[in-house]
């Protein structure tokens, strides 16, 4: 399955420094989509991650790829025209995680007129251009299948188009494009010394992988850690970063249709209900200011009776605290802009490099829909003090397990449905539920992961409900995953199945590590 299987310790660098052109402190999505960038221009990229990829920020968005629509209100005219652009590339690049979405937003006339919302969409469709995606329009509620699930008080509402992904997979795939291109990629790995001598960055890099680093530039992509590492290395910088808690909770679903919403609250706040791994609907975000530890991040009780009162108002199905099945929070850290209030600072970024002597370059704010771009900015930013003169190419390579169509339409994901339909014929001993899965996981990948298996009795011993050992294999070989949490929650949700058995049994398996591989070899 690789040739470079996880729990082989040959891998561990030697204790020779290791020379590369690029190193890349942090693994989340900006950390791993420079490092797919860099590696593919043909420089040596070393990337560290003092936890599991995506661990942090990463993995605890809305699971939305969007422009950003309430940003208009805000006049970010720039960000949202950019994001919009970039939610086009990524739609093409990684169908089988990122898909379209449907969204619905019931009129609340105390909070915005109509008037100024449909003005807003109007922006909203025309400020990129569309290829896949449908314009908005207004709908009668009481018409509409959305409207079912509503109190009936509101007669009218606003249907637009964005996307959904799976977040944490997303900066899996960017990681794996980039070590598959020659980075090497260090999690559960801290830069713990940074200093220059001459033209050379000497890091030292501490935890699994204990190694020196010599390194021509840095990149300091470490999300809320950001002014942390950045003070490691003191120089120019003036930028500060506003750290922003985002908190969500999932329950058992709430509609049965494939629609999402959105909500407007009456403190000018916006909450989204969307459709979530099929049984169940997940709701968030709140927006609040935050000190502390981000690794500590965590739902308060407040959070947790907002979002059901936001819920309460809009569905007929009442929802409490007892009917939150899974909650998660992250730190998002947004450039400090002086915002009055935490849902108003911008979710743009600002790259700042610091040339003196080798460069470093740090980055402040940004969001996941705009990563690919952020990318492509830090290396024009840096390339050059490279001699590395090679041109963009991430806008027309997919990720990894994208490549389901070379061409052809992605309206209401035609592209995915037709490679669906392939899996399903290919692998007909696959419960329907468990090929979808795959699919959606790895996309084209799924051929590698199910490669020589026939039946379901070769995928192995079946360790929580709807995970086999062999995928668990796949996971731990190739993305980098080393415990219960890294599979059940990031690389797929099946935690919302598993017991605190099933945990139990999954964490016995991977200390067991090469000899339960072995089997399946």
């Amino acid at each position: 399955m690789s040739n470079t299987p996880f729990f082989d310790t040959t891998q561990h660098p030697s204790k020779e420094a290791i020379q590369c052109d690029v190193l890349i402190i942090g693994g989340g999505i900006n950390g791993t989509g420079i490092a797919r960038d860099a590696a593919g221009r043909g420089l040596r990229v070393v990337l560290c991650e003092r936890d599991d990829l995506a661990q942090h920020t990463s993995s605890a968005s809305t699971k939305l790829i969007h422009g950003g629509l309430r940003y208009l209100e805000y006049y970010e005219f720039g960000l949202v025209s950019k994001a919009l652009r970039e939610r086009e590339v990524l739609l093409r690049a990684a169908p089988h995680i990122i898909s379209p979405l449907r969204f619905i937003m019931p009129h609340e006339a105390k909070t915005r007129p109509a008037w100024m919302i449909r003005v807003g969409l109007f922006l909203y469709d025309h400020l990129a251009k569309r290829k896949f995606l449908s314009a908005s329009t207004t709908i009668k509620l009481a018409q509409h299948v959305a409207g079912m699930p509503l109190k009936g008080e509101r007669k009218i509402g606003f249907e637009y188009s964005d996307g959904w992904v799976d977040d944490a997979r997303l900066v899996v795939l960017n990681a794996l494009d980039a070590h598959e291109r020659g980075a090497k990629i260090f999690t559960h790995t801290s830069c713990s010394a940074l200093k220059r001598e001459g033209d050379t960055w000497h890091a030292t890099l501490t935890g699994q992988y204990p190694c020196t680093i010599h390194a021509k530039a840095v990149v300091n992509a470490a999300g809320p850690w950001a002014a942390q590492v950045a003070a490691m290395a003191p120089g120019r910088s003036t930028k500060s970063l506003r750290l922003v808690k985002g908190s969500h909770i999932v329950v058992s679903r709430l509609f049965q249709h494939g629609f999402a919403y959105l909500f407007q609250n009456s403190d000018k706040r916006i909450v989204f209900a969307i459709p979530y791994q099929d049984d169940f609907t997940l709701i968030g975000t709140t927006d609040l200011e935050y000190v502390g530890d981000p690794a500590n991040v965590a739902i308060e009780d407040n959070e947790v009776e907002y979002l059901c009162d936001v819920a309460n108002q809009y569905f007929r199905k009442q929802i409490s605290r007892d009917d939150v099945i899974w909650t998660y929070s992250g730190v998002r850290p947004l450039l400090d802009d002086s915002a009055q209030n935490a849902s108003a600072v911008t979710r743009d970024y600002v790259l700042e490099c610091d040339s003196d002597g080798p460069p470093l370059l740090n980055i402040w704010g940004g969001k996941i829909t705009t990563y690919r771009k952020l990318a492509e900015e830090a290396l024009a930013m840096i390339s050059p003090r490279l001699a590395n003169l090679a041109p963009n190419w991430t806008h027309q390579h997919p990720l990894p397990g994208g490549d389901l169509e070379q061409v052809g339409a992605l309206v209401e994901n035609a592209a995915f449905e037709r490679f669906l339909l392939n899996v399903y014929q290919t692998y007909p001993w696959l419960a329907v539920p468990l090929a979808k899965r795959y699919s959606h996981a790895y996309g084209s990948r799924i051929h590698r992961m199910l490669a020589g298996a026939t039946s379901l009795e070769e995928m192995g011993k079946e360790l929580c409900p709807g995970l086999f050992e062999r995928e668990v294999k796949y996971l731990c070989e190739v993305e980098w995953a080393c415990s219960s949490t890294d599979i059940l929650w990031r690389r797929t949700k099946l935690g919302l199945y598993a017991k605190a058995e099933h945990e139990i049994i999954l964490t016995d398996w991977l200390k067991r590590g090469a000899g339960a591989l072995e089997r399946l070899c």
